[in-house]
């Protein structure tokens, strides 16, 4: 009897001290965190650091905005611990697909009073993402850099709450972001700020949320980096020109010499923009943002 009663108390030590020694290996388990663009995966990387595995698989040539994943992407993000949205009508996959709501961070909520309606656009096509267009909801908010900070804010939230015995370590992190961020909005709004009311360009309606927050006076066409434009596309840019008399077009990538040349005979300069919606080739979000300020000083100078 007593022998008994002493296997049952060792078996249950046993299984105690297991759970223990299990406990601190579940929660050292890397988290799992897909996201729907490349500045969240940014984010997500500088604040969790080794905490999470951060993974965004939109391919390198393709608009993520108007990506639509295959079933086996969907459900690796279905898997996720995390599943980090922009918010603003931003993947519209996502609409049409179930995921865990549980694990979805819609990263803009704080701002979402403050989303931009755009008027409705032709729709067009580039890369192979086929055919769309930009009319309804604004979705760049991120241009606005200090809706950026805000958006780094909802994700360390985010990772907080899956992992609270790192908060320490999460909030040093997004301290040091927003500070990157924060300077980077300072330097960009000091810039436009010497030359206010100054007409822009731009060679497709995604800097909304950029010109509302620096107060650029900037109207928008549809074209591509890679291609020139037709006959037509020209036509109504000297029409814009007739009235919005800019000196510079921002570009989302680097311009076709041809679109180059014909704008410059036009009296306009091309510059580069780049949303950096998806993974750089080079360098991260924060050099791209920076490279950024850097071209809009050429603009302003």
């Amino acid at each position: 009897m007593h022998s008994a009663i002493r296997l049952a108390r060792d078996v249950a030590m046993a299984l105690l001290l297991a759970a223990v020694a299990a406990a601190p290996a579940r929660a050292a388990d890397k988290l799992t965190v897909y996201t729907v663009n490349y500045p969240l995966a940014y984010f997500a990387e500088r604040l969790a650091g080794d905490l999470a595995e951060v993974r965004f698989p939109a391919p390198p040539d393709v608009d993520p905005a108007f990506w639509e994943p295959g079933a086996d992407v969907v459900a690796a993000y279905q898997r996720a611990d995390l599943i980090l949205l922009n918010g603003a009508g931003y993947a519209k996959w996502v609409d049409r697909v179930s995921l865990p709501r549980s694990r979805l961070v819609d990263t803009s909520r704080a701002f979402a009073d403050k989303y931009i309606e755009a008027p409705s656009a032709v729709t067009h096509a580039h890369g192979p993402g086929g055919e769309h267009a930009h009319g309804g909801r604004a979705f760049t908010t991120w241009l606005d850099l200090a809706q950026a900070a805000q958006q780094a804010e909802a994700v360390a939230q985010a990772l907080i709450r899956k992992r609270p015995e790192a908060k320490d370590r999460i909030t040093r992190a997004l301290a040091a972001l927003k500070g990157d961020l924060l300077a980077l909005d300072a330097r960009i709004a000091e810039t436009a700020a010497s030359g206010r009311n100054r007409p822009l360009l731009a060679s497709h309606p995604v800097y909304q949320y950029l010109a509302r927050r620096y107060g650029l006076d900037l109207r928008s066409v549809l074209w591509e980096p890679e291609t020139v434009p037709n006959r037509q596309q020209w036509a109504e840019l000297e029409r814009i020109l007739s009235e919005h008399r800019a000196k510079w077009m921002l570009w989302e990538g680097e311009p076709a010499r041809d679109s180059v040349e014909r704008l410059r005979a036009l009296g306009v300069q091309s510059v580069v923009f780049d949303p950096c919606a998806n993974r750089p080739a080079t360098g991260d979000f924060l050099s791209v943002m920076r490279n950024n300020a850097g071209n809009l000083q050429q603009v302003f100078r």
